[in-house]
């Protein structure tokens, strides 16, 4: 019986998808929580910590969640399962600093629209802030959040020591539409629904 939240919640999850349309340009904290919770990846970005590179940026991709597909699923937060062995990672141990930008150019709605990622109709947003572990109350969150999205992830090799990380946001940057990139706080960010 415990289920059926769940399915019903999938259900209608997969429902809304199909009629949903994304959020209207003046609604920018809107748009920001949609893009995320429709994107499985994003480019994180860091300061090298690696020879030859110390200090200069380093991008690199990370599968990343904010909840379970649906409507019912999202937190906003932006999860990651990290490992130290992974260079970016290394990177962060140094300097904890990172800006994570997540595209619609990864989903069907701009193939469908013929947006080239670059358009702004093609919505990305950018987030700037910290990479921090998860303290143990949030971890079990934190993989529902990834291994629902993610689910090879659960049999990834034990020695490299995998741990649930999160994007701690500080700043956020939406572009969504033409006229310039728009500013959206982290309160306003949580405070709506995607």
């Amino acid at each position: 019986m415990a289920r059926l939240p769940l399915l019903l919640c999938a259900a209608s999850g997969l429902l809304l998808a199909a009629v949903a349309a994304i959020p209207p340009p003046e609604e920018a904290a809107r748009m920001a929580r949609y893009v995320l919770h429709s994107c499985d990846w994003g480019a994180l970005a860091t300061l090298s910590a690696q020879e030859g590179l110390r200090g200069r940026p380093f991008a690199n991709i990370f599968s990343l969640s904010d909840g379970p597909p649906g409507p019912c699923g999202g937190s906003g937060v932006p999860y990651l399962y990290l490992t130290d062995m992974e260079i970016s990672v290394q990177d962060l141990e140094v300097n904890s600093n990172a800006s994570l930008t997540v595209s619609l150019a990864q989903t069907p709605y701009c193939r469908k629209h013929k947006y080239d990622p670059q358009n702004p109709l093609c919505a990305h947003i950018i987030f700037v802030g910290s990479i921090v572990k998860v303290n143990d109350s949030e971890a079990d969150l934190a993989k529902k959040a990834l291994f629902s999205r993610h689910p090879e992830m659960e049999s990834w090799p034990k020695d490299h020591n995998w741990f649930f990380a999160k994007f701690n946001i500080t700043n956020i940057w939406v572009l969504d539409y033409f006229g310039g990139l728009k500013i959206v706080t982290p309160e306003e960010y949580y405070s709506v629904k995607p």
